[in-house]
């Protein structure tokens, strides 16, 4: 089997599992209490809970519903943030890193609740995740980190010696692993089509293919253009994540454009998926150009990870789908026959300290910089954004005391010779860490 077989769809696997649709935007004039730009997660939990206070609002998409990183990640619901917790807790002390951390497992929780109140058939399945120590050292470093979580956070995980790893994946590669029950999985295009679904029922106003162009303030409202005509708007959230552009050049140039990419090959016999994963757990590993991977609930083998750092274009996804084949079949010697049915990219969103942010600049609301915690924390922070706006005395969002730094030595860092010594920087780090 070679990855340049002609059954290999260039296309993301999960959205061939959903059809959906919504009205036509055939305009999108007239005045609203809130404009949302982007209808991912963010921007469709922030349009359920505002709709369902029955608060109008409007989401302009310039693409289709979910088209972004919203439906192109690996349907991962993870607990914790890309900072582990020891770090958090240098930064921010214990207090604050208690809170940060006590919110992503909220967050897991909270996309079970939505799913189950907006009956979204999705797939979700609290299976939990292992990650998994690339090198020894790795893996002593998970020991420390499950002390830290139960003595400081109150949240058990369980450290599997690399004697033990078999019981929970089919791979001899790795030196030990972590188990967190409390993580889950979904199918994240599914996902989005229900959050769509519901929030249009609730009431808002949801318009596809209706590209932002521009924003302008007239305190104490925003006239916002779009290709298919103005909004008067009360309030402005942004939630374009990696795709954000120039139309909000503030938030574009704090954040970080990194591509990923995933490969998914096809059906698995029972038997084969259930030696590789024996308790359909989510997995990734230690490194910094890290992987991650999981079986499908039909039993294909989604493989993931930053084969480049550059975004998506039609020659990276295929040089990326060589690499990532590579890989799986360093992970799973057993798949070297195995047909790879899809390859495919999506941007996540970076922050310069990769961590979540969410508030105002420039009198803009905004929330992004997920850092491949996105479907957890974008349910997370989109509702609670949608929950305050409008109301008088909102509590303050979460993450938007956390300071929002802006790129290092003023350079725009998402270009992609920039790009390219990121990723080299990144591969000295696993190299020597």
């Amino acid at each position: 089997m070679t990855i340049a077989d002609g059954a290999l769809k260039f296309q993301p696997f999960w959205q061939s599992t959903v059809q959906y649709s919504l009205p036509p935007g055939t305009s999108s004039s007239g005045s609203t209490d809130v404009v949302i730009i982007g209808a991912g997660i963010t921007g469709l939990c922030a349009a359920l809970a505002l709709a369902r206070r029955r608060i109008p609002v409007t989401v302009l998409e310039a693409r289709t519903v979910g088209w972004g990183a919203s439906s192109r990640n690996g349907g991962m619901v993870l607990t914790g943030l890309k900072v582990g917790t020891s770090t958090l807790i240098r930064r921010y002390g214990v207090d604050a890193a208690r809170r940060m951390f006590s919110m992503s497992v909220e967050a897991v929780d909270m996309v079970g609740t939505l799913v189950r109140s907006a009956a979204i058939d999705c797939d979700f399945d609290a299976c939990g995740h292992v990650a998994l120590a690339s090198k020894p050292s790795h893996y002593r470093r998970f020991e420390t980190t499950a002390r830290l979580l139960k003595t400081e956070f109150a949240h058990r995980v369980q450290p599997i010696p690399r004697t033990r790893l078999r019981d929970e994946i089919g791979s001899d590669l790795y030196h030990g692993g972590l188990l967190d029950t409390a993580s889950a999985s979904l199918n994240p295009a599914r996902y989005v089509a229900g959050l769509a679904r519901a929030a249009s029922a609730a009431g808002a106003r949801i318009h596809e293919l209706t590209a932002v162009t521009g924003l302008e303030h007239r305190a104490p409202r925003w006239r916002v253009t779009t290709s298919l005509g103005t909004i008067d708007a009360k309030a402005v959230l942004v939630a374009t994540s990696g795709y954000t552009g120039r139309v909000t050049d503030g938030l574009r140039r704090r954040i970080v454009p990194i591509g990923s990419y995933v490969i998914a090959t096809e059906p698995l016999p029972v038997a084969l998926a259930d030696e590789l994963s024996p308790h359909r757990r989510m997995y990734y590993d230690s490194r910094h150009f890290l992987h991650y991977f999981r079986l499908t609930p039909d039993r294909r083998m989604l493989f993931g990870g930053r084969a480049r750092f550059v975004t998506e274009t039609g020659s990276t996804v295929s040089d990326s789908a060589s690499v990532l084949h590579d890989a799986m079949i360093e992970t799973y010697p057993q798949l070297r026959d195995t047909r790879v049915d899809y390859a495919w990219g999506g941007t996540l969103d970076f922050a310069y300290d990769t961590m979540p942010h969410a508030g105002h600049l420039d009198g803009l609301h905004f929330a992004l910089g997920y850092a491949g915690h996105g479907v957890a924390l974008a349910t997370y922070l989109g509702t609670r954004i949608g929950e305050s706006l409008g109301r008088k005395n909102a509590p303050p969002f979460p993450f938007a005391d956390v300071p929002f730094p802006r790129p290092p030595l003023g350079l725009d860092w998402g270009r992609p010779g920039l790009l390219s010594l990121v990723a080299t920087w990144y591969r000295f780090l696993d190299w020597i860490g």
